[in-house]
């Protein structure tokens, strides 16, 4: 009814532009021209919004559908596990065996469910079983619970109840790349207010805007790095809590006031910030090179990122002829 009622004011409004004398101008009748292509184009414009909204409702519907379809196996998964857990004496060779069988299918299942669920979106402070999500071993399952749930817990206590999770791979790679440049960048300002600090003088206002901009810095990282855990990305534990760990040293830094103690540690703390923004410079572009070779030979997650820890990428490297 709406579309009809629509459909009869243009048609009227077309009666109204017929009516009226046609203008001499050259320009404004160019004008008139282009916007009455414009009016047949909108049309078409709207009908491709419509079905782009009922196109969206469906995804958004079959999103829902998948999400339930894995609770519910996983559910199942989960009642089986605890019964062949029950279930582990006087078995005979055979059943062992089975049971071993089944188990390994378990396994690989929950790899298939991590898998599918990389496409579907996550919401922010719903604590789940994070070891079917995690492609790592179950060597301790509360740490590994931990290591995935927390960052979910804190965006949801910075951002709310927003869905951050990015469904295309191809975002959430140039997400991932965007972080990196992101450290890269504020890396190298740190290093140079820092060096200049260091060898042209000790300016206390200098100093303040230095530890707010590592305040900024590493609460932004922390923000950054729960969505990329997010999203796939297998951030240790030990990253998130060195981050967390240096906001609030960077703070009591900003607030420490100017007195005797802090002129005795400032001159030794600003050159450790520019000895830490120096190494990882250095080690960003080493570890990147790295990392693209090694996804590239599909050694490494594409969702991996570079970090202070050098020792497990420079064997890999090694092993595979990767070092430049």
């Amino acid at each position: 009814m709406d579309e009809q009622l629509v459909c009869h004011r243009r048609a009227d409004d077309a009666d109204d532009e017929e009516s009226k004398p046609s203008p001499q101008d050259p320009v404004i009748k160019n004008c008139l021209e282009d916007w009455n292509d414009l009016e047949e184009e909108y049309v078409e414009l709207e009908s491709l919004h419509r079905t782009y909204q009922k196109k969206l409702n469906e995804m958004v519907s079959l999103q829902d559908k998948c999400l339930k379809q894995i609770a519910h196996h996983r559910y199942r998964m989960k009642t089986i596990q605890e019964s062949l857990k029950r279930n582990t004496k006087d078995l005979s060779a055979e059943d062992k065996s089975e049971m071993k069988s089944l188990q390994q299918k378990l396994l690989d299942r929950k790899e298939a469910f991590r898998e599918l669920e990389e496409c579907l979106p996550h919401q922010n402070g719903k604590l789940f079983t994070a070891l079917s999500m995690l492609h790592l071993p179950a060597t301790n399952p509360l740490l590994l619970y931990l290591n995935f749930n927390i960052p979910r817990l804190y965006l949801s206590v910075i951002l709310g109840q927003v869905n951050v999770s990015l469904l295309n791979k191809g975002d959430k790679f140039q997400y991932k790349r965007e972080y990196e440049r992101f450290k890269l960048v504020v890396s190298y300002i740190i290093m140079c207010l820092s060096f200049v600090q260091t060898f042209f003088g000790s300016y206390r206002w200098v100093d303040a805007v230095l530890h707010f901009l590592l305040v900024w810095y590493y609460c932004t990282l922390t923000i950054r790095e729960s969505i990329l855990v997010v999203n796939g990305s297998r951030i240790k534990g030990w990253w998130l809590t060195h981050h967390f760990i240096s906001t609030v040293c960077a703070g009591i830094s900003l607030i420490w006031p100017d007195g005797w103690s802090y002129q005795v540690f400032r001159t030794r703390y600003v050159i450790f910030i520019m000895y830490l923004s120096f190494v990882y410079v250095m080690q960003y572009y080493y570890q990147n090179g790295c990392l693209y070779r090694l996804r590239t030979l599909g050694k490494r997650h594409g969702m991996d990122i570079t970090v202070g820890k050098l020792s497990p990428l420079f064997f890999l490297s090694l092993s595979l002829g990767c070092v430049p």
